[in-house]
Parts: structure tokens; C-alpha cells; sequence
């Protein structure tokens, strides 16, 4: 019977053991910090330079917990640590970004870009680096996490991306401004008319304004009511009486919506 009580007892204790080991884990877990804010958006070079990381002085007690965020932040990107660390490590108290290095390394720096510390390309997950001060550093990502490596974009997301950026546009090779007022057809596709519009030249001292004549047949057109025209540098506006804009480029002989997301719209000179 007591052989049996104390088999029981064994087998109470590993249970209680192991159920200690893992609330041990999920509050380590919760404490780890989070990723920073728009680590998921950063580009490839730094996506895995940025979280936490161990930062301690080489051959000293002395270390705290750093973040490399991707945020800019005066001439390189944030960088946040607890008020203590500048007690642990006062060298700290001079860092307010930090930057990639043309090597693969790290540079904490001041706010005039001067570097604090400059720690080497990585050996595992320990990065060793000289201070301003003349000590050694060491910088480790070990135990904390990491943005997972994004694949490559398909070619349907390559040419989603770049339909969203404006075309780059060579003023010289541009309609010279004096040629744009006149009569244009809108339209949605080529060919096809859905209103027509005039655009006025500017008056002395007044801006240059748009409108329709006749009835317009396509809603979105009507409800955008262009009232007004700019052109700047190659790139016509359209500017809606409620005082938002559309931009279009010139290309093949028509005004195109640029940059190409949305619905699409044209413009085809009719007459001056």
C-alpha cells in the first residue's frame, strides 16, 4: 500500500512539474516583444535586423534589451530601449537610430549620423562591435522574433505594384502648355466617348477651368464634376469642383489616368 502511495506521490509531482514548465513558457512567450510596427512592409535588407536584441557590454554584467524598429527616425531608423539601459550602459545614452551598414553590419548613431557603435556582419546570432568609448559590444537576436522571409512577388503582384507609381514623365518631350485648351472626348476605353469636355485657358489672374458640354452619359464622371485644370512638369490634372484631382500623362495621343488604378480614363483632343 505505501509502495503504491508512493508510486502516486512520483507521478503527482512529474505531473506538477511539467505543467510548471509550460505556464513557464507561455509567460515567456507573452513577454517577448512584439515585432515593430511595420517590420511585415520593410524591404529584404533589414527585415531580419529588425526586434529585440540583447545588447551587452563584452567582459561587464551590464546588458539590456534593444529594438530595432523600421520607422525612420533622424538620420537613420528607430531604435527603442527601456530609460534603465542608459544606467546599465550609460554609452547608450548618445544612440537615437541605428542603420544597416554597407557590410551587413549595424550602426547605433547619434543624431548627427556620427556612429556610437558599429557592429560587423553576423556569426550566428551575435554580432560583436567597438564602441565610441573604446569598449567591445555584443548585439544577439537570439530567443527573439524574427519577420518571416516574404517570397518573391508573382508577376500579377509585380505589375500591380508598378501600375500604382506615377509614370516618370520628360517635361521636354511633353505638349507644350499652350496647346491644351480646347475640346476632349472622356472615355472609360478607347474609342469609345462617354462625355466631352472643354478646357478653358486661364484668364489673367484667374485659374484655368473645365467643364462639360452636353450631357455627360457616365456617372463616376459626373459625380468626380470637373471644374478646373493645372499643368505642371508634363502632367495634366483634372481638378473636381469639390477640390480633389486626377492626373493624367500623355502617351500614344491620348491623356491617360496615371498612375493606372481604378477605373480608367482618357482623354482625345477633339478640336482647339
Amino acid at each position: 500500500m505505501a509502495q503504491g502511495l508512493s508510486g502516486l506521490a512520483g507521478g503527482l509531482r512529474r505531473a506538477l512539474a511539467l505543467v510548471g514548465l509550460a505556464l513557464w513558457g507561455q509567460a515567456a512567450a507573452a513577454q517577448a516583444p512584439p515585432l515593430p510596427r511595420g517590420a511585415d512592409r520593410a524591404p529584404a535588407a533589414i527585415a531580419s535586423l529588425l526586434g529585440a536584441w540583447t545588447l551587452e557590454q563584452v567582459g561587464a554584467p551590464r546588458q539590456c534589451t534593444v529594438t530595432l524598429g523600421a520607422e525612420a527616425a533622424g538620420l537613420g531608423r528607430q531604435i527603442r530601449f527601456p530609460a534603465t539601459c542608459r544606467r546599465a550602459l550609460p554609452i547608450l545614452d548618445g544612440v537615437t537610430a541605428w542603420s544597416p551598414t554597407p557590410d551587413g553590419g549595424i550602426s547605433l548613431s547619434d543624431a548627427g549620423g556620427k556612429p556610437v557603435i558599429r557592429f560587423g556582419p553576423a556569426a550566428s546570432t551575435r554580432r560583436q562591435g567597438r564602441g565610441s568609448d573604446g569598449r567591445d559590444y555584443a548585439l544577439d537576436a537570439a530567443g527573439f522574433a524574427r519577420a518571416a522571409p516574404r517570397s518573391p512577388p508573382s508577376p500579377a503582384e509585380a505589375a500591380a505594384t508598378a501600375a500604382q507609381r506615377p509614370t516618370i514623365v520628360d517635361p521636354a518631350r511633353a505638349p507644350a502648355p499652350d496647346t491644351l485648351p480646347g475640346l476632349y472626348a472622356l472615355m472609360r476605353q478607347p474609342g469609345r466617348e462617354a462625355c466631352r469636355l472643354r478646357l478653358a485657358p486661364a484668364a489673367e489672374g484667374r485659374p484655368a477651368t473645365a467643364g462639360f458640354e452636353g450631357q455627360c452619359a457616365d456617372t463616376g464622371i459626373t459625380i468626380f464634376d470637373p471644374a478646373g485644370w493645372r499643368y505642371e512638369a508634363g502632367r495634366l490634372s483634372l481638378l473636381a469642383r469639390k477640390g480633389h484631382s486626377v492626373d493624367l500623362v500623355f502617351e500614344d495621343g491620348l491623356w491617360r489616368k496615371d498612375p493606372a488604378v481604378g477605373a480608367p480614363l482618357m482623354l482625345r483632343r477633339l478640336q482647339p
